[in-house]
């Protein structure tokens, strides 16, 4: 028999970094991992429609898992990073 995966689901939010470590059985994908992690995300969020990924590289739900994967909840952006970058340079309060 098989032993079980050990993995580790994050979500972070401002003021809130949220680690669960669970156990699942071999062939789990990461739709059981976040089904199972049991993590108290704001309730407006819906956990099965954030972008997900393993080690920061992206996953679908579908992705199998390994032991010792880390499994990483990813919150929609508030601002698009380009644009930002773009307002600050218009400021002229860039990186220096």
């Amino acid at each position: 028999m098989a032993a079980d995966l050990q993995i580790k689901v994050v979500y972070i939010e401002p003021g809130a970094e949220q680690v669960v470590t669970i156990a699942l059985h071999p062939g789990a994908r990461v739709a059981d991992a976040l089904q199972a992690c049991g993590l108290a995300v704001t309730a407006d969020v819906d956990l099965a429609a954030l972008a997900v990924g393993i080690y920061g590289r992206l996953a679908t739900l579908a992705t199998p898992l390994q032991d010792l994967d880390r499994v990483e909840i990813y919150r929609p952006l508030l601002r698009d990073p380009k644009e930002a970058r773009r307002q600050r340079a218009r400021k002229g309060s860039g990186p220096r």
